[in-house]
């Protein structure tokens, strides 16, 4: 009875004290241990699901910044429209003819050189600091490059469709039907994704974006123009051939040219799946040591 009087009595005081005046009693640590171990810990998330959180937040961002778009809807079309009626009548006599052979490496062309936008974007998050954050997360490391990429093949699925829908009102006509367009862009998602590493270790080594923008056209526009995108190779010096017949892009380009023709090219399709692997091995690689380090 006089502890309870006792307290009663510490109360009634604090309760006369001004704001100034009252005293507070410090937790003691076996009540905070009790209050943190009382419940369990949220488990830690998979790396499928840490990825596409990542994948969703680079989504986010272009629900907020639609002008991120532009490169994947406005580019595209003036590419194929650009490319079609400049060298349609040269090269094959008529935009109908030469729409058949170029959509298809148009499109390979398209969608690789967007992928250095990825190196861009990861280079701005570095700058700002936001990585300094993720590093922190209890989550599986590559998930935000991961995710990067994620977000990005959303981006070169627009792409595609843009390209094809405009392909086709000028003229262009898959005879490999739905499968075929769909066989062909599928493989070129596997290449873009793996190709889009390159910019990601990029995007981690140098210091500004511009630095990566002008990095990544030295080797996107000799590697892209060097193919079988917009003619033949037979018509090519010998010299040239050799290194043209030997390009991932040439690979690609005709894997998703003989696919949506209603083709099964083994020997590109496999030639493609192969470059994709060596790419992700080497610079998923390269860039991990990167991030780990930065």
């Amino acid at each position: 009875m006089s502890t309870v009087a006792t307290k009663d009595k510490d109360k009634d005081k604090d309760k006369d004290k001004g704001p100034d005046e009252l005293t507070f009693e410090a937790p003691k640590a076996e009540e905070l241990a009790a209050l943190l171990v009382s419940k369990d810990r949220p488990p830690r998330p998979s790396a499928l699901s840490a990825s596409l959180t990542f994948g969703w937040r680079a989504m986010l961002k272009i629900k907020h910044v639609p002008e991120q778009l532009f490169d994947v809807t406005a580019f595209p079309i003036m590419m194929v429209l650009m490319y079609a009626y400049l060298f349609g009548g040269a090269l094959a006599g008529s935009v109908a003819d030469y729409i058949q052979f170029l959509l298809p490496g148009i499109l390979t062309m398209s969608i690789v050189m967007i992928t250095m936008y990825t190196g861009v974007a990861v280079n701005t998050d570095i700058t700002k600091g936001v990585f300094d954050r993720f590093r922190t997360l209890p989550i599986w490391r590559p998930a935000p490059m991961v995710g990067y990429l994620l977000g990005d093949v959303i981006r070169y699925l627009i792409a595609s469709a843009v390209m094809l829908a405009v392909g086709m009102l000028i003229g262009y006509r898959p005879h490999g039907g739905v499968l075929g367009v769909l066989a062909g862009v599928a493989l070129l998602m596997v290449f873009s994704f793996a190709f889009s590493w390159i910019w990601t270790m990029f995007g981690l080594l140098l210091r500004t974006e511009k630095s990566v923008m002008g990095v990544s056209m030295m080797v996107i526009f000799p590697l892209t123009f060097l193919s079988n995108v917009f003619v033949d190779p037979k018509t090519m010096p010998g010299w040239l051939q050799a290194f043209v017949n030997n390009s991932p892009v040439t690979h690609v380009a005709t894997a998703v040219r003989e696919l949506m023709a209603g083709n099964w090219p083994a020997a590109d399709i496999g030639w493609t799946l192969g470059w994709s692997a060596v790419l992700l091995a080497v610079f998923g690689t390269v860039t991990m040591r990167l991030y780990n380090r930065k």
